[in-house]
């Protein structure tokens, strides 16, 4: 057996799911209780979001009425004329306003850094008011954020990590992120203290990994941004408690259309790094889920409303309550004749089908067509699937013929080489039953299983 991890205990969660009825029978669990009140570690808490095009809200000019209105006391920093760069925290004109978007200006350049970073709305705005609803039902008087966008578009690990060098041509900017993300920290803690408040970061989100879709080194450079950022950032703030990072995984880029051309390494390590990181950077889960634009790489506004939300929601678990908080993802494969069977962690049993996405694998990799998002391979020679099913806490994958050792198992891996409309390029069907409901979308969002692949002795 290939075992990965331990499981976790569940996680609370309210609302409604659908799923199809293709699902085992089974009595939808209770929410959990909390087993600590929220921790106010600041008085104004940051959080820090860098990456690339889906960190700055690209595709997504169109901005919702909830997003355009200040929520709860949440803050963002106003430059209010002070020209960046220089970098300069003790600018006079610096203040401290409520959150809305647009957050700034947006770039009318392309590649443009901070402060002319952003090309629509960001998940920011549903996550601010999200972790504040969530805090407050928890019992908290209130939870203020102040939100720090600093990410750049198309731009990979080496632009926005701490040895970027800034780059300025033709008017158009790169390499600023890392920089001005201790410009806002330095800014913040400055304004909060004339307000007599504490101010702290409480997490570091990074949505990135297409440019770097091929990097076989990217699980370590996310650790060293990781690393980087606590030991620059604490020394601002003055916070002793290690700064989480949070990341998601992305499903657009490192694949040849229509064929089995060896996965994702980014999109793997954006998974593998809070198995090997447990304490200190957490996958928030996968991304195909979301409505994506006609590009099938970035979202559409409610795509990323809805990214806010979990993002939220697993920022609420992990920062706010202290909890151990891992995705829907696999804990060993198993082997016997023609089964495999898979078995996860599950953050809110029971497991289930989605019913809304599409079929994969129905036009290419037929091999797969029954799968519902799962791979059977023996190097690159593809194996039939049968069938899924679910039972308890596993998935039992029914191949047509014996399964052979060293068989790789995996799940919303490879590219079917067909764009459908508002799809990612690559994405699977499995669930769990969290029923969080979104303070924006008003939705209820499971966990969906994170892309992987696993070696089956």
């Amino acid at each position: 057996m290939f075992s990965l991890l331990g499981t976790l205990g569940s996680v609370m969660a309210v609302g409604c799911v659908p799923v199809d009825d293709q699902q085992d029978d089974a009595v939808t669990a209770e929410p959990a209780a909390l087993a600590a009140g929220p921790r106010l570690l600041f008085g104004i808490t940051g959080i820090v979001g860098t990456g690339q095009s889906l960190s700055v809200g690209a595709q997504a000019p169109a901005f919702s009425g909830a997003a355009t209105q200040p929520h709860f006391n949440n803050l963002k920093l106003a430059l209010n004329g002070t020209v960046t760069p220089p970098f300069n925290p003790n600018a006079p004109a610096l203040s401290l306003v409520p959150f809305t978007e647009r957050i700034r200006p947006l770039a009318t350049t392309f590649p443009s850094a901070y402060p002319a970073n952003l090309y629509g709305e960001t998940f920011h705005a549903a996550m601010a008011a999200q972790v504040t609803q969530l805090t407050k039902q928890a019992g908290a008087p209130d939870y203020v954020t102040a939100q720090t966008v600093v990410g750049e578009s198309g731009q990979g690990m080496n632009v926005i990590n701490k040895t970027a060098t800034e780059v300025n041509s033709g008017g158009t900017s790169t390499g600023r992120a890392y920089q001005a993300t201790l410009f806002e920290a330095r800014a913040i803690r400055r304004l909060a203290a004339a307000r007599g408040q504490t101010y702290g970061i409480g997490a570091i989100v990074l949505t990135h990994g297409e440019t770097d879709s091929g990097n076989t080194g990217y699980e370590a450079a996310m650790v060293r941004l990781w690393s980087d950022y606590n030991q620059d950032l604490k020394a601002i703030t003055g916070q002793t408690e290690p700064i989480p990072m949070i990341t998601s995984q992305q499903h657009s880029f490192g694949f040849t259309a229509g064929q089995r051309s060896g996965a994702s390494p980014a999109t793997l390590a954006e998974w593998r790094v809070g198995v090997d990181n447990p304490n200190n950077i957490i996958c928030a889960g996968p991304k195909y889920q979301y409505p994506y634009a006609s590009d099938n790489v970035h979202l559409v506004t409610r795509g990323y409303e809805l990214l806010g939300e979990k993002y939220a929601e697993v920022y609420f678990q992990r920062v706010v309550l202290g909890n151990a908080w891992q995705p829907l993802q696999p804990i060993s494969a198993t082997r016997a004749g023609n089964v495999v069977t898979v078995r996860f962690h599950v953050p809110v049993p029971p497991l289930a089908w989605d019913a809304a996405l599409p079929m994969p694998h129905q036009r290419a990799l037929t091999q797969w067509a029954q799968g519902r998002g799962f791979e059977l391979r023996v190097g690159n020679t593809l194996l039939v699937i049968n069938s899924v099913q679910i039972v308890n806490d596993t998935v039992r994958i029914t191949a047509a013929a014996a399964v052979p050792a060293g068989t790789t198992v995996g799940y919303a891996v490879t590219s079917d080489g067909v764009a459908l409309a508002g799809v990612s390029r690559r994405w699977g069907k499995l669930i769990d039953s969290d029923r969080t409901v979104g303070m924006f979308t008003g939705q209820a969002q499971p966990n969906f299983a994170v892309a992987f692949e696993l070696a089956v002795p």
